[in-house]
């Protein structure tokens, strides 16, 4: 069983289909549950130029042993270049939801 759960971030663009991403994720295994928040303004700089998206932010709950492999899947079908990517370990989930967690993304 999982001793840890991993909180992954990353944003998608409003109008694109972020359930199709999620759906595909957790089809394969490599995320036990994705959040998908409602559509948020984000300011950012992209290529010396401060630039403005709607954007949705996803959350992605899976475990240390299938980050590598998430990661590669998000950049292969996220339609941004440089698609965020940000990995939180969490260090304290309860027993039972790291079981469901680990019984979610493991074949």
């Amino acid at each position: 069983m999982l001793k840890q759960s991993v909180l992954v971030l990353t944003t998608f663009p409003a109008d694109g289909d972020a359930e199709k991403l999620a759906a595909t994720l957790v089809e394969e295994r490599l995320a036990a549950c994705v959040n998908i928040l409602p559509p948020m303004r984000s300011i950012y700089r992209w290529q010396g130029k401060v630039e403005r998206a709607d954007e949705r932010q996803l959350l992605i709950k899976t475990g240390p042993g299938r980050l590598r492999a998430l990661e590669k899947r998000v950049k292969e079908l996220h339609p941004y270049d440089v698609p965020e990517f940000l990995a939180v370990i969490i260090d304290k989930t309860a027993k039972d939801y790291l079981s469901w967690l680990s019984d979610s993304i493991h074949p």
